[in-house]
C-alpha cells in the first residue's frame, strides 16, 4: 500500500538529501506528539537513511514508519527506553564506532526531555563520538506558545520545566508548594489517571492562572486558561477533559509576589486583618490588581514567619 507521505519523501529527499550527515553519528530525532503531518522533511529523510533507529518502543516506531512509508526490518530497530537505557546504550556505540549511522526516537516529541535519551546521549559524548538534533515537535514548546506568556519579561524571564509532579500525595503538596515561591512560568506533564489529583494539589496556588493543554495536535485537542483554585471544578464539569495527555503551564507569579514596597504592604495588613480585608486594602492602597495581591498574600501565610512579622 502507497502511503500518502509519498510526496512528503520525495520533498524530503529533495530538500535535505544535499547535506552532510557523517557516518558514526547518532540522530536525535523528535517525531510528531500526535499529528503525523507534524514530522519534518529532514527528519524523513534521516529516518530513512540510517542504518538502525533506536527507540523507545520498537512496535510503535515500527508503526510510525510505515505509516511514513519508511521500511526497517526488525533487526535495524533497538529498544531503548528507561529499563535499559544503559545496556542499550552501549549497544548503539558498539554500532557507531563501527561507522553506523543511528537515529534514537522516543514514542512522540523530541528525545531526552522527560523521555529516555539523556544518558544514551551522555554515554556517546563520552565515547567522543558525534551527537546531532533533529529538531522538531515538542509538547512544551507548543504548550508555552498557546500560553500568552512573555518569557522575556523581567522580573520573572524564562520557564521551568519540572515534568510530572509526584506521584505521592504529601510529596506533590510539598512540590506544589515549592512552585509557589517560583516566580517564572512552570511547566508541567500529566497522564490522565492522575489529572484530577495533580488539579486538587495545584487549587492551593488559588487565584494564579494556569493553561491546560490537553492532546496537543490531536483531533480533540483542548486549550483552556483559568484560575489554579477553578481547575478542579473545571475537569469535574465535563468527563472528557480529564481524558487524553495533559501539559500545564503555571503562569509567572504577579509582579506583587516578586517583593519591594507593594508586598510590605500586604504584610503589614495581614499582620492585623483577614486576608480577604487585607488584600481589599492593599489593593486600594497600591494600585495594583487584586488578583495579583491575593496570590502574594497566599504565598506569604504559607511562608515562615520572620522577626519583622511575628
Amino acid at each position: 500500500m502507497t502511503s500518502a507521505f509519498a510526496p512528503a519523501r520525495t520533498a524530503a529527499h529533495a530538500a535535505a538529501a544535499q547535506q552532510h550527515y557523517p557516518q558514526g553519528s547518532l540522530y536525535l530525532v523528535a517525531t510528531p506528539i500526535g499529528n503525523l503531518a507534524d514530522i519534518s522533511l529532514r527528519a524523513l529523510h534521516v529516518l530513512h537513511l540510517v542504518d538502525s533507529v533506536a527507540c523507545e518502543d520498537t512496535r510503535h516506531t515500527q508503526t510510525l514508519l510505515r505509516a511514513y512509508g519508511i521500511d526497517k526490518t526488525a533487526g535495524q530497530l533497538l529498544a531503548l527506553h528507561q529499563h535499559n537505557e544503559a545496556e542499550a546504550a552501549a549497544q548503539v556505540v558498539d554500532l557507531l564506532r563501527q561507522g553506523r549511522r543511528v537515529a534514537y526516537v522516543s514514542d512522540a516529541g523530541t528525545p531526552a526531555i522527560s523521555d529516555p535519551g539523556a544518558r544514551l546521549v551522555a554515554v556517546a559524548l563520552q565515547a567522543g563520538l558525534p551527537v546531532v538534533p533533529v529538531p522538531g515537535p515538542s509538547s512544551v514548546t507548543a504548550a508555552l506558545s498557546v500560553a500568552g506568556i512573555d518569557l522575556a519579561q523581567a522580573p520573572a524571564a524564562g520557564f521551568v520545566f519540572a515534568g510530572f509532579l509526584p506521584s505521592k500525595a504529601a510529596e506533590r503538596g510539598t512540590a506544589v508548594q515549592a512552585l509557589q515561591a517560583e516566580v517564572r512560568a512552570t511547566v508541567l506533564l500529566e497522564a490522565p489517571h492522575r489529572i484530577e489529583a495533580a488539579a486538587d494539589a495545584l487549587a492551593v496556588l488559588g487565584a494564579r492562572r494556569i493553561t491546560l493543554a490537553r492532546e496537543l495536535t490531536k483531533q480533540f485537542e483542548q486549550i483552556a486558561t483559568l484560575e489554579a483554585q477553578a481547575l478542579p471544578a473545571w475537569l469535574a464539569a465535563d468527563a472528557n477533559r480529564a481524558r487524553g495527555e495533559f501539559v500545564l503551564v503555571l503562569h509567572p507569579a504577579p509582579a506583587a509576589a516578586t517583593g519591594g514596597t507593594d508586598t510590605r504592604v500586604l504584610q503589614l495588613l495581614l499582620a492585623e486583618l483577614p486576608l480577604k480585608t487585607a488584600v481589599r486594602l492593599a489593593a486600594e492602597i497600591t494600585g495594583q490588581p487584586r488578583n495579583a495581591l491575593y496570590d502574594a498574600a497566599l504565598a506569604l501565610r504559607k511562608a515562615p514567619p520572620d522577626e519583622d512579622t511575628r
